[in-house]
């Protein structure tokens, strides 16, 4: 005697469309920008003048301080998402997005002309504005962009997917429990309990 297995019509969806998926890598993504800011981005060769002057090495986060803040407003955004309704949670991705962008925008610009990122810094570091130096940008920056451009894409799949994802409540919550304490027999603390609730058990 064989058993035969019940059949269901159920879709599975795919893990690139899973809520959980979406939301934990855009977390990581803007963690991973984030965590690139802690490194060295421009590494500078000052030039010797009359008082010698050791290489100066810039991290991320004074070098860019405006990636530092959109990677914090980012990760913010993908975790309210994660918990927001339909209509909040389209806000939260653009918010996201936007900030991805902005993360690209400024670090193209320090991988494109790491000299000028790095003004500010040689002249505190020299004590001469405008001290000639050789800056060149690290791997980091470049990690950083990778990192922004997967939280965009991340951020463009929660809003596309993210429109027949269901959104539940702690009110379906109570009516599922609800529901479910329905179906069976009541005892003796059931009843007190819906009398404590303003419910006729005898009902």
């Amino acid at each position: 005697m064989t058993t035969e297995l019940p059949h269901t019509t159920a879709k599975r969806v795919p893990f690139w469309q899973r809520k959980a998926i979406l939301i934990l890598l855009a977390i990581l993504a803007a963690l991973a920008v984030f965590g690139t800011t802690t490194q060295t981005w421009i590494h500078v060769a000052i030039a010797q003048g009359e008082v010698a002057q050791t290489d100066l090495d810039i991290p991320g986060n004074k070098a860019a301080v405006a990636v530092s803040a959109l990677a914090m407003v980012a990760l913010a955004g993908a975790v309210a998402t994660s918990i927001a309704g339909k209509v909040a949670r389209i806000v939260t991705s653009c918010i996201v997005f936007l900030s991805a962008a902005g993360i690209v925008a400024v670090v193209l610009g320090i991988v494109l002309d790491p000299a000028a990122a790095a003004m500010t810094e040689v002249g505190t570091a020299t004590g001469i504005e405008g001290q000639p130096s050789d800056a060149t940008a690290t791997i980091f920056p470049v990690l950083a962009i990778v990192a922004a451009v997967v939280l965009g894409l991340a951020t463009l799949l929660v809003l596309w997917f993210g429109r027949n994802w269901k959104v539940r409540s702690k009110y379906d919550a109570a009516k599922q429990e609800s529901a479910s304490e329905s179906d069976g027999p009541i005892d003796e603390i059931d009843h007190w309990d819906q009398l404590s609730r303003g419910e006729d058990p005898t009902a």
